[in-house]
Order: C-alpha cells, then structure tokens, then sequence
C-alpha cells in the first residue's frame, strides 16, 4: 500500500514539475527578445563579493571578448552550493509516525521474546523432564513460532498503511497533496508554523495604494481625478505650464512608466487596466499599472530610447534614458544634449544622492533641507507601519560629453570606467520626484488561517526578507499580531526587566499562576504578546535568549537569510517544537527540508517542491483540514490498533500459555492466527479508517509526541484486560464446549493433559487419532469463527472513544459509515473461504463448523458492545473516577 500510495504521488509529483518551463522563447510585440550582455570588470566594484562586476557564475555567458577565469569557490562553497548543502546535507528526518511505529515494533519485540524465553525456560526446566513426549524440539520450535505470531499482530502494517492511505486521500481532496505516508499524522503533533510572508501569506498582486511629494500627499485616484481635469490629450508630456501638482503628477507618472521593465500582454491590452496581464516582477507590475491608470501610455514610452542601464543591485535599480522630445523642448542650449536619468529604490538608500525635491505646491524644485528629509523619513516610517513597500521615484541629468572629456583626461579607458562614469554622474544631485506605497494584500483567507491554527494551539509565525516595519505592520492585517501595543524587539530579550522568571516580571509580560508551563515544558507567556527579530538579531543571540524568544506566542523574524531560516527551525525542534515550515522560494528549501513538516505552494520553485513533504494545491486555508485530518489520522490509527490487538494479539497468545502451562490441545492454529491478523481483521479495518472525527480535533491543543504515543498503557489496557480478556474467555469456552459436546471431553477432562488424552472418556466410536486429528482440528476452526465474529462486536464499540453508539451510530449523517458493515461481510466471507473450501481444508487442516457455532458468538458480541457501553457511560458520568483515569 505504501509503495503504490508513494508511485502515484509520484506521478502527480511529475505532471506538477511539468508545468514548470525548463527553456523558453520570450515574444513580445512580435520581437524574439534576447538576453542584455552587462559589462564585466577585472577591478572589484562592490564590497558584496556577489555583486561585484569580476565575478561571474557557473553558467554564465561570455558574449562578447575574452579573459582568463581563476576559479575562487567551487562545489558546495558556492552561494548555490551552501544552499544544496543546507537542503541535502542533513540526515534523512525520522517522521513521528516512524517513531511511534518503531516504539510499538519495539514493545511487542520485547513481550514476543519475553514469552520465548519464558516458554523456553519451561520446557527445559520442565517439559522436558516431566513431559517428554508432550513437546518434543521440533513441537517446541512450533510452538514458538506460534508464540512470534500470535504475539505480533501481522495486520497492523496493512492497516497503518490504509489508514494514513486513505487521509492523504482526504488530503488531496483539500488541496494538499503530501509526497509520503508517514508525513500526514506529523500534521497533527505540530504545534509551531513558520512561513514566509510575499507569495504565502499574501497574494504577491502588488498595486500602489499611496502617492506623496513631500509637500502633498495623494493616492492614485486622486492622482487620476486631477489629470483628467488638466488633460491636454492621450500620452501628453508634463509641460512647464502646468500647474504644480499636474506637473507634479505627470513626471511621476513618467518615472512609473520608463524607470520600469515590465509590459503588458499584448493579448490583454485591450481590457481594463487593473485587468490587463503584466509581464514582468510584482513590483515592477505594480508602478506600470500606476502609469497607465494616471492616463493612457500607449505611445508614451515610445517617445524614448533607453541608452543605459544598470540593473537591480540590493535596493536600487537606475535607469538611463535618452528623449529626443524633451530635448526639443529644451529652451536652454547647454542641456541640449543632456539625457535624463530616471532612478527609483529605497528612500534610505537614495536619500544621500538627493539634493532637491519637487514640491507639488510651488511648481518648482526645493532645497531638500533637513526638515524635508525628515518629512520624507515620516513619511516612509507610517507608510511601513501600514505594511507598505515604500519606493523612491527621482529624476537627474547626464551629459555625455562632460563624461567623455573627464574619461579621456583620466586615461584609456575600459568598460567598467565607463560604467562607473555613468554611475557617478547619473547620481549626481538626484531630484526627488515623490514617493510610492505598494501594498501586497493579505491572501483573502490567511486570517481566519491564522485564528483556526492558533484555536488548534499551533503558533504562527512569519519568517520573511522584508523589513521589520513592514512585516509587523502585514502582521498585525492579518491577525498574527493579535494586539494594537507595539511588538516586543531584540533589546526587550537581553534587558533583565523583561525576563520570564517568576520572580522578575512586568505588567506587560508576566507569568500565569494557573498554566505557568504549556503542554510541551515551555514557558507561558500572556496573551497578545509579540515580538520582531531581524537576522541581524538571530546572529548575535545566545541560547539563553532562543529560550526566552521560542516562549513568545508571536513572533515577525524579518531580513532573514536561508541559514538563519534554516536555524529558526532548528531551535524550535531543540525545544521539543514539532515545526512546519511554508514556502515557495529556493531560499525557503533548507528550512523546509529541515522541518517536521514542509509545506510548498505549487505555484513556487521546483527547489522548493522537492524540498517539501507537502504540496499546497489550493488556497492557504487547507492548512487547518491538513492538521484535523492529522490528527484524525492519529485518533483512528488508535482505533485501528485497539481494534486489532484483542483478538490479533491477546487472543492468540492465550491458545498457546493454555496449551503450554496447563497441558489442553491448542485452541488455535498458527494458519487461523495469521489468517485473523491479515484477512479478517483488515477488511473491517479497513472501513475503521473512514471514520470520521468525534468531536472537534481543532479544540485540542497538539499532541505531545514525547508523552502522548500512538500506544499506551491505557490501550494496552482497554485492549488486553477488558476486550481482549472477554474474546479470551469466549473463544476458548466454544472450543472446549465443542469437544465436550462432540468427543465427551471438556475443559476438566483435558487440563493438565499434557498430550496423555483420557482415551477411556471419549464418545463410542472416536479414537485419540480421530481426537487429535479431526475433532481437535474443527474446534479450532470454531475458536476462529467464534473470535471473528466477536471482532464485529468489537469495531462497532472501538470507533468511539467516548460516544455512545446509540448516539453516534454508524447510520446517522454525522457519523455514518456503512463501509463497516461491507467489511464485516468480507470477514464473514473470508472466514466461510477458509472453513468451507476442500482445497484448504486438505491443506491447512481445516474443517466445517456446525451451524450453531456461527450462531453462538452473536450474542457474546453485543455483550461485548454492552459492557463497553456501560465503561463509556461510568466515564462520561464520573470523569474524575478510575474508570474516566484509565479510560484509553
């Protein structure tokens, strides 16, 4: 089941890394677009080793010239190598179900070998003495065997596999396409999520939502409100009659339009604008729409030649245009060859090239004194508060032969002076232009996301490369900073007065005498609570602090790097956190390999996707299913083994104690144990793992998967002492009342036997060989009808923990589930296969059973449907007595 589960994700897998274009051809306006060479230097340029002009990558292209490389790093030494390093180089992660599994195997390995030795022992010390001929080696070797299968029970891989089979299956049905079986009950333990925020939290569908010119702020509609009320035409060019703010308006608009390589799709030009398909970066889409919102740009941009460009670097992207219109319209000689520079970046890292701005209000530039740059720091402060992505649009001039006869002066010149040339001058006393917020709204759903998971217990997190402000501000929009009091930074960690002993606390941040410690040993801080690290915080943070920080409910990690992603997860999962990490990006595949649980969004890399044990098919809001089908997972996993273990295992290992230490005929074959455990328990198994939930898992805090197991003491208990001890007595009261009533030897007349049969007791006309033979062979087949039949009373009392069946019956729309009776009906067949067929019974020793004997067990099974009626009852009734302690 697990193989073929595993080969068809693996299809789905494929067809999903099909989508992902490998090569393409780009055509746009019927032009084959073609890669831009960028100058190479052999001088470095920038102090970050990646952006410098002397290093190329693996891969790179050599268009034009040529040079000799020096190899510096190589392999896993290289910023894609330490990325494979960081998502490959870590030991396959063990899933919980794994371990609850190999805890199980270890368990019953031990009992198994427990009961060897002790039979063992028995026989040397002795059997063998005393009973010679009862048990001889090769008998004894039987019988260990017999105590290896009744011990084990052979159904509960089958029956582990379908039930995790079937909620993957659910699974899919949500959206949620999980690569591997024993990832989907991890769901249910996690208790921690860290995701990233641009394409996961939000829609990665940025649009400019405000305007400013640091004399006058505006938004985009008002923007378009006041070109249309001074339009001179389509595509007019700002002119220098124009009032202040149109003037204003219009070389913003220009800056959106040309300082920008992003383009429409030419097959949906014809639509709205805000319906239009954008070729190109989200942020790039977001000022090309502003553009042609203000007014039509259809042959604006054709006005003008790009000549230059130097492209992104960190935060700012400067680009060099040439305008044989505006220098037309040039009324002063020495700017006739000027060419303007367009510039747009971050208003920190522009600011310093800046000398003027222009106010919308006086129509001209302004001294950008320190009281305007203050104003424009306000403003890109509250602009962020809101979650915004503030952009700084500026304008400047170039004179190209200025920059020819300082470049001669200077020597023979290369391409990479050129390239500094154009970079120095193009920055020269930068003018201002104004500023753009571009908003990424929140995914529709990731709100009531976030409230589901955090009603589950499951904390949520935002692990994301943006700036603080912005991520806190997107935090507090979608409800993962639940309060309005501004968040907790890195110098509340390591000031003393906010610590979280109980002995020094603060009004803001104290201990809560009544849960001082949650469900997994960490510290409880009070509701509302938030905190925002940046990487540069995770860099210099003890371990003592991650203590402090992993208590915290909320938490924004910003400006983070893939190794400090990578080790947010660490941390947690070393302070017993069951993490599962959300991603889309290459950047996002080391943490996501290293969580318990890995969740990629389709629509991301195809790094990312493999790096992940889950697939996000659909919208964010399959995370809760994912998690309640995980735990439902769990809970009928526990049916499934207490369904199993009391006649699989208890019933089985009883036949062989009974006939070892007292003496009777063993009550059940090896083959009609392993016939149990593999075939007539699986089926009704089988409909067990469509069960639906009880109640609502959601409700419950995560599962503890260091203290809460998949197997128990109070299931051991509820399946060996109280159902398996009734199957116990009932199987093996059919049996020896079928030898009584048939061979005339009962229990007593068999007990302490040790194979010495009173000859003299049986029937007329029965032999010992017809005794041990036949007779012995159809009262085992009885014992086996008899346990088969008592299971049907066992699964319906088993699928509910707490419930009555009178009020969650298998019927009703709630709890329905007919597939029960389908599989009691293949047990039944299976059982009749098995006693009923020639072929098998030559082989296998079986014979018919009589009639009655299929009808004798039916009431035994609804008394074992009763007494755990009335255990149910004393539990809801009585929840603090030892029957509501025990209850598994």
């Amino acid at each position: 089941f697990s193989a073929f589960q595993d080969f068809s994700t693996a299809k789905v897998m494929s067809s999903i890394l099909d989508m992902i274009p490998a090569d393409c051809h780009v055509i746009r306006d019927g032009q084959l677009i073609k890669s831009d060479a960028i100058e190479a230097s052999t001088d470095s340029t920038e102090d970050n080793f990646l952006e410098s002009k002397n290093i190329a990558f693996m891969g790179t292209h050599v268009v034009q010239g040529s040079c000799v490389g020096v190899v510096v790093l190589k392999g896993n030494d290289t910023l894609m190598g330490r990325i494979n390093t960081l998502t490959t180089g870590r030991k396959p992660k063990t899933t919980i179900i794994q371990r609850e599994i190999s805890r199980f195997t270890r368990i019953i390995i031990t009992m198994t070998i427990s009961l060897i030795l002790l039979i063992t022992i028995a026989w040397v010390a002795w059997l063998q003495r005393d009973y010679p001929n009862f048990m001889s080696v090769a008998v004894l070797l039987v019988t260990l065997m017999g105590c290896v299968i009744a011990f084990i029970p052979e159904g509960v891989p089958i029956c582990i596999s379908l039930t995790l089979l079937m909620i993957a299956r659910r699974m899919c049905e949500n959206d949620i396409l999980p690569k591997a079986l024993s990832t989907v009950e991890t769901l249910g333990c996690v208790n921690v999520i860290c995701s990233d925020k641009t394409g996961t939290l939000t829609e990665n569908k940025m649009n400019i939502t405000n305007v400013a010119f640091l004399d006058h702020e505006s938004t985009p509609e008002e923007v378009k409100s006041r070109i249309e009320k001074g339009n001179r035409g389509p595509n007019s060019l700002p002119q220098p009659d124009d009032d202040g703010p149109l003037l204003s308006i219009r070389q913003l608009q220009l800056a959106t339009l040309l300082c920008n390589n992003a383009k429409f799709d030419n097959e949906t030009k014809d639509r709205p604008v805000t319906e239009r398909k954008v070729l190109g970066d989200a942020t790039d889409s977001a000022l090309l729409r502003f553009a042609a919102q203000v007014s039509d740009t259809t042959t604006l941009s054709a006005c003008f030649e790009r000549t230059f460009e130097i492209p992104f670097n960190s935060h700012v992207i400067k680009t060099l245009f040439g305008s044989n219109m505006m220098n037309a319209s040039n009324t002063s000689p020495s700017e006739k060859d000027d060419m303007l520079v367009f510039v747009k970046g971050a208003p920190d890292v522009l600011l310093p090239h800046c000398t003027s701005f222009w106010s919308a209000n006086n129509n001209k530039p302004q001294p950008l004194t320190h009281e305007w740059s203050t104003e424009l720091s306000r403003i890109q402060q509250t602009w962020s508060r809101r979650g915004q992505r503030v952009l700084m649009l500026c304008k400047g001039r170039y004179n190209p032969y200025l920059a020819e006869h300082r470049l001669s002066t200077a020597g023979p010149s290369t391409s990479n002076a050129v390239q500094k040339e154009l970079t120095l001058q193009g920055l020269q006393e930068l003018c201002i232009l104004g500023l753009v917020g571009i908003m990424d709204p929140p995914r529709p759903e990731i709100k009531e996301t976030i409230r589901s998971c955090r009603h589950a217990g499951v904390r949520f997190f935002m692990v994301t490369g943006d700036y603080g402000l912005t991520a806190a501000a997107i935090a507090k929009q979608i409800g993962l900073f639940s309060s309005e009091r501004e968040p907790h930074i890195y110098e509340h960690i390591v000031d003393p007065s906010f610590g979280v002993t109980k002995d020094s606390h603060t009004p803001e941040q104290s201990y809560d005498e009544s849960l001082e410690h949650n469900e997994i040993g960490r510290p409880r801080f009070r509701e509302g609570t938030s905190l925002v690290l940046t990487g540069a915080d995770l860099s210099k943070m003890s371990p003592g602090e991650w203590d402090l920080v992993c208590a915290y409910e909320e938490i924004v990690f910003a400006r983070t790097s893939p190794e400090q992603k990578l080790r947010i997860v660490t941390e947690f999962q070393q302070r017993d956190g069951v993490v599962a990490v959300t991603g889309d990006g290459v950047n996002d595949a080391p943490a996501l390999k290293a969580a318990d649980v890995g969740v990629a969004v389709v629509s991301g890399s195809d790094v990312a996707i493999e790096a992940a044990d889950l697939i996000l098919l659909g919208g964010f809001d399959s995370i809760p299913a994912a998690i309640r089908l995980g735990r439902l997972a769990f809970q009928n996993l526990q049916k499934v083994i207490g369904y199993l273990l009391p006649a699989g295992s208890w019933s089985e290992v009883w036949p062989v104690l009974i006939n070892t230490f007292l003496g009777a005929p063993l009550s059940l074959s090896s083959f009609l144990m392993v016939i149990i455990c593999c075939f007539t328990d699986t089926f009704p198994c089988t409909a067990l793992v469509m069960e639906q939930e009880e109640f609502n898992l959601l409700s419950l805090p995560p599962r503890n998967s260091k203290k809460e197991h998949l197997i128990t003491l109070k299931i051991y208990s509820q399946s060996y002492l109280f159902i398996g001890t009734m199957m116990t007595f009932f199987c093996n009261m059919f049996f020896f009342l079928y030898l009584k009533e048939y061979t005339g030897l009962g229990f007593q007349d068999l007990v302490f036997t040790f194979g010495n049969i009173p000859e003299e007791k049986l029937k007329p006309g029965i032999t010992l060989g017809d005794f041990n033979g036949y007779y012995v062979n159809t009262g085992q087949c009885v014992c086996f009808i008899t346990l088969v039949i008592l299971q049907w009373g066992n699964i319906l009392s088993v699928r509910n923990r707490r419930l009555s069946i009178f009020e969650a019956d298998p019927f009703r729309k709630e709890r329905r589930n007919l597939w029960l009776f389908l599989g009691i009906l293949a047990s039944f067949l299976i059982a009749v296969l098995v006693t009923e067929t020639p072929g098998i019974q030559k082989v296998m020793l079986t014979n018919s059973v009589p009639i009655k004997y299929w009808l004798l067990p039916l009431p035994c099974a609804v008394f074992i449907i009763m007494a755990d009626e009335i255990r149910k009852t004393l539990v809801r009734a009585f929840p603090k007595s030892i029957f509501a302690r025990i209850a598994w």
